[in-house]
Protein backbone atom coordinates (compact mmCIF):
# COMPACT_ATOMS: atom_id res chain seq x y z
CA UNK A 1 0.00 0.00 0.00
CA UNK A 2 1.53 2.96 -1.04
CA UNK A 3 1.70 6.08 1.85
CA UNK A 4 -0.92 7.89 -0.93
CA UNK A 5 -3.59 5.46 -0.53
CA UNK A 6 -5.75 5.88 2.51
CA UNK A 7 -7.94 3.35 4.47
CA UNK A 8 -11.45 4.15 4.37
CA UNK A 9 -13.05 5.52 7.48
CA UNK A 10 -15.76 2.46 8.15
CA UNK A 11 -12.77 0.26 8.25
CA UNK A 12 -11.13 2.27 11.41
CA UNK A 13 -11.97 0.95 14.38
CA UNK A 14 -13.00 3.90 16.11
CA UNK A 15 -15.97 3.80 12.73
CA UNK A 16 -16.40 0.74 13.52
CA UNK A 17 -17.10 0.81 17.22
CA UNK A 18 -19.59 3.26 16.55
CA UNK A 19 -21.33 1.80 13.86
CA UNK A 20 -21.86 -1.62 16.04
CA UNK A 21 -22.28 0.18 19.02
CA UNK A 22 -19.84 -0.15 22.28
CA UNK A 23 -21.34 -2.83 24.43
CA UNK A 24 -21.07 -1.56 28.34
CA UNK A 25 -19.92 -3.43 31.14
CA UNK A 26 -18.49 -6.66 29.00
CA UNK A 27 -16.97 -8.77 31.00
CA UNK A 28 -12.56 -8.57 31.17
CA UNK A 29 -11.67 -11.58 29.33
CA UNK A 30 -7.98 -10.74 30.71
CA UNK A 31 -9.63 -10.75 34.89
CA UNK A 32 -7.86 -11.92 37.26
CA UNK A 33 -9.96 -15.55 37.99
CA UNK A 34 -8.35 -15.49 41.73
CA UNK A 35 -7.64 -18.14 43.77
CA UNK A 36 -9.76 -21.90 43.64
CA UNK A 37 -11.66 -22.61 46.77
CA UNK A 38 -9.41 -24.60 49.21
CA UNK A 39 -10.43 -28.41 49.17
CA UNK A 40 -8.85 -29.67 52.51
CA UNK A 41 -7.04 -32.95 52.23
CA UNK A 42 -7.77 -36.37 54.03
CA UNK A 43 -4.96 -35.84 56.31
CA UNK A 44 -6.49 -32.08 57.42
CA UNK A 45 -9.34 -33.84 58.72
CA UNK A 46 -8.35 -37.29 59.70
CA UNK A 47 -5.26 -37.30 62.24
CA UNK A 48 -5.00 -41.14 61.61
CA UNK A 49 -4.40 -40.27 58.55
CA UNK A 50 -2.18 -37.98 59.37
CA UNK A 51 -0.24 -40.42 61.98
CA UNK A 52 -0.56 -42.47 58.38
CA UNK A 53 1.26 -39.90 56.61
CA UNK A 54 4.07 -39.35 59.21
CA UNK A 55 5.02 -43.09 59.61
CA UNK A 56 5.55 -43.38 55.85
CA UNK A 57 7.80 -40.24 56.00
CA UNK A 58 10.12 -41.93 59.19
CA UNK A 59 9.69 -44.91 57.00
CA UNK A 60 11.34 -43.39 54.05
CA UNK A 61 13.80 -41.92 56.05
CA UNK A 62 14.81 -44.88 58.47
CA UNK A 63 15.53 -46.50 54.94
CA UNK A 64 17.70 -43.54 53.59
CA UNK A 65 20.26 -44.25 57.18
CA UNK A 66 20.07 -47.99 56.28
CA UNK A 67 20.61 -47.63 52.99
CA UNK A 68 23.82 -45.17 53.85
CA UNK A 69 24.77 -47.80 56.49
CA UNK A 70 24.89 -50.18 53.67
CA UNK A 71 26.70 -48.05 51.46
CA UNK A 72 29.23 -48.29 54.23
CA UNK A 73 29.51 -51.77 54.76
CA UNK A 74 30.04 -52.15 50.82
CA UNK A 75 33.27 -50.88 51.03
CA UNK A 76 34.30 -52.91 53.96
CA UNK A 77 32.72 -56.12 52.50
CA UNK A 78 33.27 -56.34 49.03
CA UNK A 79 37.02 -56.55 47.61
CA UNK A 80 37.82 -54.39 44.31
CA UNK A 81 38.35 -57.07 42.02
CA UNK A 82 34.74 -59.14 42.70
CA UNK A 83 32.82 -59.82 39.86
CA UNK A 84 29.01 -61.16 40.48
CA UNK A 85 26.32 -62.07 37.71
CA UNK A 86 23.25 -60.20 38.50
CA UNK A 87 20.05 -60.32 35.87
CA UNK A 88 19.35 -58.11 33.88
CA UNK A 89 22.74 -56.61 33.97
CA UNK A 90 25.00 -59.78 33.42
CA UNK A 91 28.49 -59.79 35.22
CA UNK A 92 29.05 -56.88 37.07
CA UNK A 93 31.25 -55.59 39.78
CA UNK A 94 29.94 -56.15 43.62
CA UNK A 95 31.67 -53.57 44.32
CA UNK A 96 30.27 -50.63 42.23
CA UNK A 97 26.74 -52.29 42.00
CA UNK A 98 26.78 -52.20 46.00
CA UNK A 99 27.74 -48.95 46.34
CA UNK A 100 25.36 -47.51 43.33
CA UNK A 101 22.25 -49.00 44.53
CA UNK A 102 22.84 -48.06 48.66
CA UNK A 103 23.60 -44.67 47.47
CA UNK A 104 21.27 -44.15 45.18
CA UNK A 105 18.50 -45.28 47.48
CA UNK A 106 19.88 -43.05 50.26
CA UNK A 107 19.62 -39.95 48.42
CA UNK A 108 15.95 -41.04 46.74
CA UNK A 109 14.00 -42.39 49.96
CA UNK A 110 15.27 -38.72 51.59
CA UNK A 111 13.98 -36.96 48.21
CA UNK A 112 10.68 -39.12 48.48
CA UNK A 113 9.98 -38.27 52.20
CA UNK A 114 10.31 -35.09 51.67
CA UNK A 115 7.99 -35.10 49.09
CA UNK A 116 5.77 -36.84 50.51
CA UNK A 117 6.11 -34.76 53.78
CA UNK A 118 5.05 -31.56 51.59
CA UNK A 119 2.02 -32.96 49.97
CA UNK A 120 0.71 -34.73 52.87
CA UNK A 121 1.14 -32.68 55.97
CA UNK A 122 2.49 -29.39 55.25
CA UNK A 123 0.17 -26.76 54.91
CA UNK A 124 -1.02 -27.02 50.93
CA UNK A 125 -3.17 -23.35 51.00
CA UNK A 126 -2.47 -21.17 48.61
CA UNK A 127 -1.88 -17.18 49.32
CA UNK A 128 -1.67 -14.60 47.06
CA UNK A 129 0.39 -11.17 48.09
CA UNK A 130 0.40 -8.06 46.48
CA UNK A 131 4.45 -7.06 44.99
CA UNK A 132 5.75 -4.66 47.09
CA UNK A 133 8.60 -2.08 47.01
CA UNK A 134 12.28 -3.51 47.35
CA UNK A 135 13.20 -1.60 50.16
CA UNK A 136 11.38 -3.33 53.26
CA UNK A 137 9.10 -1.35 55.56
CA UNK A 138 9.84 -2.11 59.37
CA UNK A 139 5.92 -3.49 58.96
CA UNK A 140 6.97 -5.90 56.01
CA UNK A 141 9.85 -7.33 58.00
CA UNK A 142 7.34 -8.18 60.84
CA UNK A 143 5.31 -9.73 58.31
CA UNK A 144 8.10 -12.14 57.66
CA UNK A 145 8.94 -13.28 60.68
CA UNK A 146 5.46 -13.89 61.30
CA UNK A 147 5.35 -15.72 58.09
CA UNK A 148 7.94 -18.04 58.70
CA UNK A 149 7.34 -18.35 62.04
CA UNK A 150 3.31 -19.32 61.08
CA UNK A 151 5.24 -21.94 58.01
CA UNK A 152 7.29 -23.54 60.75
CA UNK A 153 4.08 -24.14 62.80
CA UNK A 154 1.89 -25.34 59.49
CA UNK A 155 4.63 -27.46 58.89
CA UNK A 156 4.45 -29.55 62.06
CA UNK A 157 8.34 -29.26 62.39
CA UNK A 158 8.38 -28.92 66.37
CA UNK A 159 5.02 -30.93 66.73
CA UNK A 160 6.08 -34.15 64.45
CA UNK A 161 8.84 -35.57 66.63
CA UNK A 162 8.91 -39.06 64.58
CA UNK A 163 9.70 -37.37 61.30
CA UNK A 164 11.88 -34.62 62.71
CA UNK A 165 14.41 -37.11 64.65
CA UNK A 166 14.43 -39.41 61.75
CA UNK A 167 15.27 -36.73 59.26
CA UNK A 168 18.13 -35.56 61.01
CA UNK A 169 19.26 -39.14 61.51
CA UNK A 170 19.16 -39.36 57.53
CA UNK A 171 20.62 -35.96 56.69
CA UNK A 172 23.57 -36.86 59.59
CA UNK A 173 24.73 -40.37 58.12
CA UNK A 174 24.28 -39.15 54.04
CA UNK A 175 27.53 -37.38 54.13
CA UNK A 176 29.78 -40.33 55.87
CA UNK A 177 28.65 -41.51 52.33
CA UNK A 178 31.24 -39.32 50.94
CA UNK A 179 33.63 -39.72 53.48
CA UNK A 180 33.70 -42.91 52.67
CA UNK A 181 34.81 -42.17 49.12
CA UNK A 182 38.10 -40.87 50.62
CA UNK A 183 39.55 -44.44 50.42
CA UNK A 184 39.70 -44.36 46.36
CA UNK A 185 42.20 -42.05 46.96
CA UNK A 186 44.64 -44.90 47.78
CA UNK A 187 46.10 -47.23 50.94
CA UNK A 188 48.03 -45.01 53.05
CA UNK A 189 52.01 -45.18 51.86
CA UNK A 190 53.18 -45.29 55.82
CA UNK A 191 56.68 -46.09 55.55
CA UNK A 192 56.80 -47.72 51.61
CA UNK A 193 58.65 -44.74 50.26
CA UNK A 194 61.08 -44.63 53.06
CA UNK A 195 62.20 -48.94 52.54
CA UNK A 196 63.10 -50.87 49.45
CA UNK A 197 63.76 -54.71 49.49
CA UNK A 198 67.14 -53.81 50.57
CA UNK A 199 68.32 -55.51 54.05
CA UNK A 200 71.65 -56.68 55.71
CA UNK A 201 73.07 -59.78 53.77
CA UNK A 202 70.75 -59.94 50.40
CA UNK A 203 72.99 -60.79 47.53
CA UNK A 204 73.73 -58.27 44.70
CA UNK A 205 71.56 -60.18 41.92
CA UNK A 206 73.19 -58.79 37.94
CA UNK A 207 69.53 -58.04 35.64
CA UNK A 208 70.89 -59.41 33.13
CA UNK A 209 72.71 -62.90 34.34
CA UNK A 210 70.16 -62.95 37.57
CA UNK A 211 73.40 -64.64 38.94
CA UNK A 212 74.96 -63.27 42.17
CA UNK A 213 77.64 -60.27 41.36
CA UNK A 214 80.97 -60.80 42.58
CA UNK A 215 83.91 -58.40 42.91
CA UNK A 216 85.85 -59.54 39.68
CA UNK A 217 82.39 -59.55 37.26
CA UNK A 218 82.92 -55.35 37.87
CA UNK A 219 85.40 -54.35 36.21
CA UNK A 220 86.93 -50.84 36.51
CA UNK A 221 84.97 -48.10 34.47
CA UNK A 222 82.05 -50.38 33.54
CA UNK A 223 78.42 -49.96 34.56
CA UNK A 224 76.17 -53.14 35.86
CA UNK A 225 73.01 -53.24 36.71
CA UNK A 226 71.85 -55.52 40.02
CA UNK A 227 68.74 -56.00 41.81
CA UNK A 228 67.69 -57.67 45.41
CA UNK A 229 67.93 -61.46 45.87
CA UNK A 230 64.81 -62.67 46.15
CA UNK A 231 62.87 -60.89 43.77
CA UNK A 232 61.79 -61.75 40.66
CA UNK A 233 60.56 -60.85 36.99
CA UNK A 234 57.16 -62.83 37.79
CA UNK A 235 56.17 -61.13 40.97
CA UNK A 236 53.24 -59.48 41.00
CA UNK A 237 54.88 -56.70 42.57
CA UNK A 238 58.04 -56.43 40.57
CA UNK A 239 57.33 -53.47 38.93
CA UNK A 240 56.60 -51.47 42.49
CA UNK A 241 59.81 -53.12 43.91
CA UNK A 242 62.32 -52.48 41.11
CA UNK A 243 61.45 -48.83 40.70
CA UNK A 244 62.90 -48.56 44.25
CA UNK A 245 65.49 -51.35 44.94
CA UNK A 246 66.97 -50.84 41.31
CA UNK A 247 70.48 -49.98 41.41
CA UNK A 248 73.81 -49.06 39.28
CA UNK A 249 77.47 -50.49 40.22
CA UNK A 250 80.08 -49.14 39.71
CA UNK A 251 83.90 -49.78 40.34
CA UNK A 252 85.91 -46.45 40.51
CA UNK A 253 89.63 -46.51 41.81
CA UNK A 254 89.50 -46.01 45.36
CA UNK A 255 91.99 -42.28 44.61
CA UNK A 256 88.94 -40.97 42.64
CA UNK A 257 86.63 -41.19 45.14
CA UNK A 258 86.15 -37.67 46.06
CA UNK A 259 83.17 -38.32 48.90
CA UNK A 260 84.76 -39.84 52.29
CA UNK A 261 81.28 -41.63 53.09
CA UNK A 262 81.10 -42.99 49.69
CA UNK A 263 84.62 -44.66 49.63
CA UNK A 264 83.88 -46.09 53.49
CA UNK A 265 80.47 -47.49 51.43
CA UNK A 266 82.07 -49.03 48.76
CA UNK A 267 84.12 -52.10 48.47
CA UNK A 268 87.64 -51.98 46.97
CA UNK A 269 86.00 -49.29 45.09
CA UNK A 270 82.94 -50.68 43.96
CA UNK A 271 79.87 -48.46 44.31
CA UNK A 272 76.05 -48.91 44.39
CA UNK A 273 73.73 -46.12 43.50
CA UNK A 274 69.99 -46.41 43.46
CA UNK A 275 69.46 -45.96 39.44
CA UNK A 276 66.05 -43.61 40.02
CA UNK A 277 66.55 -40.18 39.15
CA UNK A 278 65.51 -37.70 42.23
CA UNK A 279 63.91 -35.39 39.74
CA UNK A 280 60.67 -37.55 38.68
CA UNK A 281 61.66 -41.12 38.91
CA UNK A 282 62.98 -42.38 35.45
CA UNK A 283 66.04 -44.84 35.26
CA UNK A 284 69.59 -43.55 35.09
CA UNK A 285 71.42 -45.53 32.22
CA UNK A 286 74.12 -43.01 30.66
CA UNK A 287 77.65 -43.38 32.02
CA UNK A 288 80.49 -41.42 30.80
CA UNK A 289 83.34 -43.70 31.85
CA UNK A 290 86.46 -40.51 32.02
CA UNK A 291 84.10 -38.81 34.32
CA UNK A 292 82.10 -40.86 36.26
CA UNK A 293 79.10 -39.12 35.53
CA UNK A 294 75.62 -40.35 34.81
CA UNK A 295 72.93 -38.60 32.76
CA UNK A 296 69.06 -39.38 33.41
CA UNK A 297 67.74 -39.02 29.52
CA UNK A 298 64.31 -37.67 31.17
CA UNK A 299 65.75 -33.92 31.60
CA UNK A 300 69.34 -34.28 31.62
CA UNK A 301 70.19 -34.20 35.29
CA UNK A 302 73.81 -35.17 36.06
CA UNK A 303 75.05 -36.88 39.03
CA UNK A 304 78.90 -37.04 40.04
CA UNK A 305 79.05 -40.79 41.10
CA UNK A 306 83.16 -39.95 42.53
CA UNK A 307 81.48 -37.44 44.77
CA UNK A 308 78.66 -39.11 46.37
CA UNK A 309 76.36 -38.66 43.43
CA UNK A 310 75.98 -34.91 43.67
CA UNK A 311 74.24 -32.92 41.68
CA UNK A 312 76.12 -30.98 39.12
CA UNK A 313 74.13 -30.34 36.42
CA UNK A 314 69.48 -30.77 35.49
CA UNK A 315 66.20 -30.08 37.68
CA UNK A 316 67.06 -33.09 40.15
CA UNK A 317 66.78 -31.82 44.00
CA UNK A 318 69.23 -33.99 45.90
CA UNK A 319 72.28 -36.27 45.20
CA UNK A 320 71.69 -40.19 44.53
CA UNK A 321 71.18 -42.60 47.95
CA UNK A 322 74.03 -44.71 48.26
CA UNK A 323 73.97 -48.56 49.28
CA UNK A 324 76.34 -49.60 51.61
CA UNK A 325 78.04 -53.35 50.30
CA UNK A 326 80.29 -55.56 51.08
CA UNK A 327 81.19 -59.36 50.61
CA UNK A 328 79.65 -62.11 51.96
CA UNK A 329 81.62 -65.52 52.93
CA UNK A 330 80.63 -66.55 49.23
CA UNK A 331 82.43 -63.87 48.08
CA UNK A 332 79.44 -62.26 46.50
CA UNK A 333 78.58 -58.97 46.62
CA UNK A 334 75.91 -58.21 49.38
CA UNK A 335 73.69 -55.57 51.34
CA UNK A 336 75.02 -54.29 54.63
CA UNK A 337 71.74 -52.76 55.16
CA UNK A 338 69.10 -50.37 53.36
CA UNK A 339 69.17 -47.00 52.36
CA UNK A 340 69.27 -44.66 54.74
CA UNK A 341 66.96 -42.09 52.49
CA UNK A 342 64.13 -42.53 50.33
CA UNK A 343 64.90 -43.09 46.42
CA UNK A 344 63.56 -41.35 43.72
CA UNK A 345 61.64 -38.07 43.64
CA UNK A 346 61.48 -35.43 46.43
CA UNK A 347 58.32 -35.55 48.83
CA UNK A 348 57.58 -33.78 51.85
CA UNK A 349 59.04 -35.97 54.24
CA UNK A 350 62.30 -34.28 53.35
CA UNK A 351 61.32 -30.65 53.81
Amino acid sequence: MSSQEKIPEENLPAEQEAAHGAVEGADDPFADPGLPAHRPRIQDIDERAAKRSERAVAFLFVLSMLATVGFIASYVIFPVDKIVFIWPFGHVSALNFSLGLTLGVALFTIGAGAVHWARTLMSDEEVADDRHAIEAEPEVKAKVLADFAAGAEESAFGRRKLIRNTLFGALALVPLSGVMLLRDLGPLPEKKLRQTLWSKGKQLINVNTMEPLRPEDVAVGSLTFAMPEGLTEDAHDFQTQIAKAALMIIRIQPENIKDKREREWAHEGIVAFSKICTHVGCPISLYEQQTHHVLCPCHQSTFDLSDGARVIFGPAGHSLPQLRIGVNSEGNLEALGDFEEPVGPAFWERG
